[in-house]
């Protein structure tokens, strides 16, 4: 027999956000990991705030709000405050009832300055990552670093001039460069730049990761000005985030052989596991014999996939062209995707039982 095909519509509703959500969605695991790392900053954001005046927007509905962007790749806040207002599932994330008002896209974006001020993104990753050490899910010996490319915000045809150029440039021997004397009037932080001899030169930011070799988990992540050196010079700068008790190994490409990174790897109690080039009188390898024939070499070599996945996972639809403009909001988002990248790879490795 055909139903009626009736349309007269309810005054209440008797089923919960909590009950339409099915209890195997993936959300679920990664809600109980970012609960319990909002937990542990809870003291960091109260620092942020001030004990007087108007309430505002709750940090952490703000930070469960940007992990569904990055989540499900909504390509700007507007939307993501259209899709939050009817998706009960990002209600439900986010923390709002299905009665309560989303927020203006405007107040979302002031809000969240204050947390890129006062660099949560990276407290959030710290807090994932001392949750899966707290899982054993963690290599304390074994690492990895990589970067790559990620385009700016802005079109190649927007650098001008600048209107003071310096007397002395930062190329070789105070060689000047296009990055000494142009800037893009769309993101004057944006460099143009490619990584290898094939691709095109775009305005381009680099984005570098640190990752663990048993699970590739990212321990460690930033954005830079692109540049030949950044790589390294962020490598450096990324040790110093992680937490060991002993010496370490670092694996890395050939774009890492430079005498001077292996020699600082040395120092800093790190054992190079950099690839090297095939003997070459242009190219040299920096690497001594005991480290060469590391049997713990050829296994890093073969964990730098592991770092791959994460740029391959981030580049989908979500960091191949960054909308965002300026470095520190560029790493701001860098290092929230990363912590993304690790909740929703956590969820996988073990089983989270939900909030009832």
């Amino acid at each position: 027999m055909r139903g009626d095909n009736q349309q007269q519509p309810t005054m209440f509703s008797y089923v919960t956000l909590e009950q339409r959500i099915p209890q195997d969605h993936p959300l679920r695991q990664i809600r109980v990991l970012v609960d319990g790392a909002l937990e542990r900053m809870d003291a960091e954001f109260d620092r942020l705030y001030s004990t007087t005046g108007r309430p505002s927007i709750a940090p952490e509905r703000l930070l469960r709000c940007s992990l569904l962007m990055v989540l499900y790749s909504i390509r700007s806040e507007r939307q993501l405050m259209e899709q939050t207002n009817y998706n009960l599932l990002f209600r439900w994330f986010v923390g709002l009832e299905m009665d309560d008002p989303v927020w203006d896209v405007t107040v979302f974006t002031k809000n969240r300055e204050r947390l890129i001020a006062g660099d949560v993104s990276r407290q959030l990753l710290l807090a994932v990552v001392e949750q899966a050490g707290v899982q054993q899910l963690l290599s304390e010996e074994h690492f990895t670093v990589d970067g790559t490319l990620i385009q700016a915000w802005a079109n190649r045809r927007s650098f001008r001039q600048k209107p003071e150029r310096p007397l002395r440039g930062t190329g070789p021997r105070g060689r000047k460069l296009l990055r000494d004397t142009h800037a893009s009037t769309t993101d004057p932080e944006a460099r143009l730049y490619r990584k290898s001899s094939s691709g095109a030169v775009v305005p381009s930011y680099l984005v570098h990761v640190i990752t663990e070799n048993r699970n590739g988990l990212v321990v460690a992540a930033m954005a830079t000005e692109a540049g030949n050196a950044a790589e390294r010079e962020a490598a450096l700068e990324m040790l110093k985030r992680i937490k060991r008790r002993e010496r370490i190994t670092l694996g890395s490409d050939k774009s890492y052989q430079e005498g001077e990174f292996v020699r600082n790897l040395r120092s800093r109690q790190v054992t190079p596991h950099v690839a090297e080039y095939a003997p070459n009188p242009k190219w040299r390898s920096w690497l001594n014999p005991g480290e060469r024939s590391d049997p713990g070499f050829q296994i890093s070599q073969r964990k730098r996939k592991l770092v791959e996945k994460v740029f391959g996972w981030m580049k989908q639809d979500k960091l191949r062209q960054i909308k965002l403009r300026g470095l520190r909001r560029v790493d701001w988002m860098f290092q929230l995707a990363a912590a993304a990248h690790n909740l929703l790879r956590i969820g996988r490795l073990i089983p989270i039982q939900a909030k009832a």
